[in-house]
């Protein structure tokens, strides 16, 4: 079977909604994906989502009629789950509570976030905060939240699956994980030969259950394994590199696992070409 004829293979990018969220459905399809991602608003910011009920029917009319999905919302860089800091905490549960209205509104099954970093709260009290802080939201029972893998700089958690185990295992929400590729290769998980990939997804499996992966950022990697540098490559043509990102678009356990590219645009190489480049990957 070839890739374009293959219907379990989501792949898409994630795309500006400049001039509208609907315009984000059209960029996707422009890009030849069939899955994707959203900021609701700039990210490096505190801002209110201003979605109205007339651009949430627009996107959701749009996605349904080009039959592209799922998408998932990110949340903000500000938001910090694993702070100490009661003021940040608060903001990042109120920021986190709009984005999963904001799903809701818009028909988007999922909300992406970051743990965030302790800062010196310790590891096992950063899990505690994160847990108790999405414990905080009221998720509307059409969006579940996912927990995505980080690359492990500084005091950042989510660089080890044992902490998305743990969040998960704490928290009283019912919540499932991201995995992103650069981020787990600069936490040191070898993706970059077929065994490191099997041996990837064995652990993954092991530590918090495949069954709980809903999405993969699917990003090759700048910096070598375990640097904990978060620089995104094209696909293939990283640090992981072609023969990793085969393996692991490939592997039997991940096929019908939506891919959402967070690739660079360099190099005259773009989304669509990324995407272009993960169906020739696939077998």
């Amino acid at each position: 079977m070839s890739a374009d004829s293959d219907p379990t293979l989501r792949v898409g990018a994630h795309e500006s909604i400049a001039g509208g969220t609907y315009n984000a459905v059209d960029a996707l399809v422009d890009d030849g994906g069939n899955c994707g991602q959203i900021f609701t608003h700039s990210p490096q910011v505190w801002q209110s989502p201003n979605i109205d009920d007339d651009e949430a029917e627009q996107f959701r009319a749009a996605s349904d009629d080009h039959g592209v999905g799922p998408w998932v919302i990110h949340s903000s860089y500000l938001v910090n789950l694993c702070t100490p800091k009661a003021d940040l905490r608060e903001k990042s549960v109120g920021s986190m509570q709009e984005e999963v209205d904001a799903a809701d509104r818009l028909g988007v099954p999922y909300v992406n976030v970051h743990l965030g970093a302790h800062t010196g709260a310790g590891v096992e009290q950063g899990l505690d905060n994160a847990a108790s802080a999405l414990d905080e939201l009221d998720i509307p029972e059409s969006v579940t939240v996912l927990v995505e893998s980080d690359a492990g700089s500084g005091t950042k958690l989510g660089g080890d699956f044992e902490h998305l185990a743990a969040v998960l295992e704490r928290s009283e929400q019912d919540l499932d994980i991201c995995l992103d590729t650069a981020h787990a290769f600069a936490a040191g998980y070898d993706l970059s030969t077929a065994e490191g990939v099997e041996e990837t997804v064995a652990e993954l499996d092991e530590v918090v259950g495949l069954e709980h992966l809903e999405c993969v950022h699917l990003n090759d990697s700048k910096h070598e394994c375990g640097t904990n540098k978060d620089e995104h490559a094209h696909v293939g043509e990283g640090l992981i590199g072609e023969e990793g990102m085969r393996a692991f678009i490939n592997h039997e356990e991940l096929r019908d696992v939506p891919l959402v590219l967070e690739t660079p645009t360099e190099d005259g190489k773009s989304f669509a070409w990324n995407i272009e480049r993960v169906r020739e990957l696939r077998e």
